[in-house]
């Protein structure tokens, strides 16, 4: 008998808890979200596979297990305002609303309306009302709802945009992938100084606008 969606759901989430020892607020989101509601209809067969697919637009998911390293990364807690640059369908802003919880807000920005309205609609008829949806350059960051505790990007920017940095909040945390043909995701701490390290080698689409490609 084939697995329900939620069988493969969470033998993915089980998988991604073992092999990236993932926290209980990561996993628990990852097993709630349902991935497949947010890829084109043709792609939910594969939706539970670690891999990244065609959202349209010439845009991805991205991969379950890159989701889910960043929302770790983040170290994403309950009542946080977060900015995403680069909603795609809303798979990734679910999680992360899933993890900050009704006191936390997930403010998203997406440059394709299409894409936008997609994940609009998607996250609206899961009940995610602590998620609004923006169109617009995320490159420039989201200023009206600034200071954010944690801002991640899932594009590439050519280097880590500076109003991203000036609308976090002094402690905050800031996740990008950053280069061209060579990418590394980078991790940014807020603090008297900003801090950066390389967490690796990463491989996302590029990010246009003013402080993008």
């Amino acid at each position: 008998m084939e697995d329900t969606e939620f069988e493969k759901r969470k033998k993915m989430a089980d998988r991604l808890k073992e092999e990236l020892n993932l926290s209980d607020r990561v996993y628990n989101a990852m097993l709630k979200v349902p991935r497949h509601l947010f890829v084109p209809y043709n792609y939910r067969d594969s939706a539970y596979l670690d891999t990244p697919l065609p959202i349209g637009k010439g845009q991805t998911i991205s991969a379950p297990h890159m989701v889910a390293i960043m929302c770790e990364l983040l170290d994403l807690r309950e009542g946080h305002k977060v900015l995403e640059i680069g909603t795609g369908r809303g798979y990734h802003s679910a999680i992360v609303a899933e993890i900050v919880g009704k006191s936390g807000k997930v403010i998203t920005i997406e440059r394709v309306p299409e894409l936008a309205e997609h994940a609009k609609q998607t996250l609206s008829s899961l009940g995610y009302d602590n998620v609004v949806v923006i169109v617009g350059d995320g490159s420039k960051g989201y200023e009206a709802e600034a200071p954010y505790d944690r801002i991640y990007a899932t594009a590439s920017a050519p280097k880590i945009p500076e109003p991203l940095i000036d609308q976090l909040k002094k402690g905050g945390k800031l996740v990008i992938p950053v280069g061209n043909y060579m990418q590394e995701l980078i991790v940014v701490e807020k603090n008297d100084e900003i801090k950066t390290k390389v967490w690796g080698a990463v491989r996302f689409v590029p990010l246009f606008g003013e402080y993008g490609f």
